[in-house]
């Protein structure tokens, strides 16, 4: 079958009719472009200006453009597959990163393929070696498991949330960032130090959350108290508050431990914000229905899902053999959402 034929853009009719199928033509002259800027947004080359980019994009949602995958395999000796690789897919983090990485993946054309790995990671990338994907995104806590001896040779890689010099391209959130936020906020509320809430003790994250934490409680000069750990769940945020009893600030390393907090405070007669104020990390969808509704740090799961599979597919679009690591992790910024549980602070303290 010739280019005419099967294209980047779906099969046409003879004499190069559309049959049905939106095309990459019809994209470009609705976006204002040429037919080879559309190519590169699709294949996620980086060599498109943002704004041309934007352009190129909400022309492909306006029109219902679907990139044709079997042609483009049958082109590029490629299978046009991305894997996921995650320990869960329980944790808000994972679920999340992984409905983002799967619209990231779907505007370039590519499927996906998930596989999990509760501790064997070189199994997990065996399983997709076999099923022939061209790079696998690794998220969070498997990001921890991973070494350069695990990958099968020629198997790109991008990890997420990991520590620099691993040896792979990583992007990740400003955990720390984001942690130092929520402290300031707290202590600029008047309240004498923040406790803190951490997550599991072999998590990256939680472990760059209480390093922010630190950080801003030295860098002002207050007591940095013991951590309560929980292991992200509502529940280990229910019992950690048995600890907290006298706390006035809380810091949590994630929503979910949040919730279970603030029920725990109210079992004991401490109402959130009047007796103390709890800020989570994350801003899952139902924040804003606690009550009450809760202050917290954002992760911005697109943009982070977008940078891990730009990255991903530019190294299979190049044509090189393996992913070329990047000297220091891509970090997308996280920013402080307030809400109810910290504004009567402003008022009580």
């Amino acid at each position: 079958m010739t280019d005419d034929l099967l294209g980047l853009d779906g099969p046409r009719k003879r004499g190069g009719a559309p049959s049905g199928r939106v095309s990459m033509a019809m994209v470009a002259q609705r976006a204002g472009v040429s037919g080879q800027t559309v190519s590169r947004v699709v294949n996620g080359s980086p060599r498109v200006d943002p704004a041309t980019r934007a352009r190129v994009e909400k022309a492909m949602v306006e029109l219902g453009y679907r990139p044709h995958r079997a042609a483009r395999a049958l082109r590029t000796g490629r299978s046009q597959t991305l894997g996921i690789v995650a320990t869960t897919l329980a944790t808000t983090g994972n679920s999340r990163m992984l409905q983002a990485t799967a619209e990231a993946a779907e505007r370039r054309g590519y499927g996906l393929t998930v596989v999990t790995a509760a501790s064997d990671v070189g199994d997990a990338f065996a399983r997709l070696e076999d099923q022939g994907v061209d790079g696998a995104v690794v998220l969070n806590e498997a990001s921890a498991l991973t070494r350069a001896s695990d990958r099968p040779k020629g198997l790109r890689l991008v990890v997420v949330d990991a520590a620099p010099g691993s040896g792979f391209t990583v992007v990740g959130s400003d955990h720390a960032g984001g942690a130092a936020a929520a402290t300031r906020h707290l202590l600029e509320l008047g309240h004498p130090t923040v406790h803190h809430i951490a997550g599991p003790a072999d998590s990256f994250a939680a472990a760059e959350r209480e390093r922010g934490w630190r950080q801003a409680l030295r860098a002002a000069g207050v007591e940095v108290p013991s951590i309560v750990r929980g292991d992200w769940t509502a529940e280990s945020g229910y019992s950690a508050g048995a600890a907290l009893r006298n706390a006035t600030a809380i810091f949590s390393a994630n929503d979910q431990m949040a919730l279970g907090l603030v029920r725990a405070l109210e079992d004991q007669g401490r109402h959130v914000p009047e007796h103390a104020n709890v800020i989570g990390f994350d801003d899952v969808p139902d924040a804003a229905n606690f009550r009450p509704p809760l202050t917290t740090i954002r992760q911005d799961f697109a943009a982070l899902a977008e940078r891990a599979v730009e990255s991903l597919v530019a190294a299979i679009e190049s044509g090189a053999h393996e992913d070329a690591a990047q000297a220091e992790p891509h970090l997308i910024a996280t920013r402080l959402i307030e809400r109810q549980s910290t504004h009567s602070a402003r008022r009580e303290h």
